[in-house]
């Protein structure tokens, strides 16, 4: 288990931990089973930052953008990068091979920049509803770590990698589809279908899943997750 957590929060934050001593599929199943827990670090930042900036009564949206970076910013930002690279993966070419490759590329372009972007403002302005209350702030701080479920989803057993060397090979086909099931009803279900919607596109267009569509599993699951909340 402890393989496990450092796995987590090694790969999923810029928090400094030990590297596992080993690490393999049970190893990499118990680290995304622990994703939404090795994420409350980020979610209690968010809340903090939303929370005092309502406090202080500063601009609610200038508030969510500084929230939303600090997120970016304790994660590396590979979320990020993930989703600009699916982004402009699925829009370059429909062969496959083609897609993958601009994929490996690492830089962004146009679709890239524009789904970012997109992205970014749907959850900043969706997280101006939760800055009123400290029970809102600190809902807002739980959906970061719940949207790191989407991860239950994109490592289904029923879900295959895109290529065998990939940096997501070791944690494809890990969670059991009854976690999965979980993991989309915990994204308060709509978030649960984007992330379904994402995964289906993958395996269509590419075969399979990447470490990319890890990363914008999450910033989709999140934009939605925090959108329907502050809808209700």
């Amino acid at each position: 288990m402890r393989d496990a957590w450092r796995l987590a929060t090694g790969t999923l934050t810029a928090l400094p931990v030990a590297p596992p001593a080993r690490v393999d599929r049970d190893t990499a199943r118990a680290a995304m089973v622990l994703a939404p827990v090795a994420a409350l670090p980020l979610g209690a930042a968010v809340a903090a930052i939303v929370w005092l900036g309502g406090l202080a009564s500063l601009p609610p949206l200038a508030v969510s953008f500084v929230a939303v970076g600090a997120l970016a910013a304790g994660s590396r930002a590979l979320h990020w990068d993930g989703l600009s690279d699916v982004a402009d993966g699925l829009t370059a070419s429909y062969d496959r091979e083609r897609s993958l490759a601009v994929m490996r590329t690492g830089t962004s372009g146009p679709a890239g920049v524009t789904a970012t972007v997109v992205v970014a403002g749907v959850q900043a302005a969706a997280l101006t509803a939760y800055a009123d209350t400290l029970g809102r702030a600190l809902l807002a701080g739980g959906l970061v770590c719940l949207s790191r479920c989407a991860l239950w989803i994109v490592c289904c057993t029923r879900v295959p990698a895109a290529r065998p060397d990939g940096l997501g090979v070791t944690y494809t086909r890990t969670i059991p589809v009854s976690v999965a099931v979980l993991g989309g009803l915990l994204l308060s279900v709509t978030g649960g279908v984007v992330v379904l919607a994402l995964v289906r596109r993958a395996t269509s267009r590419l075969g399979g899943v990447t470490g990319d569509v890890f990363g914008a599993a999450i910033e989709l699951a999140l934009a939605t997750t925090l959108l329907t909340w502050a809808w209700w």
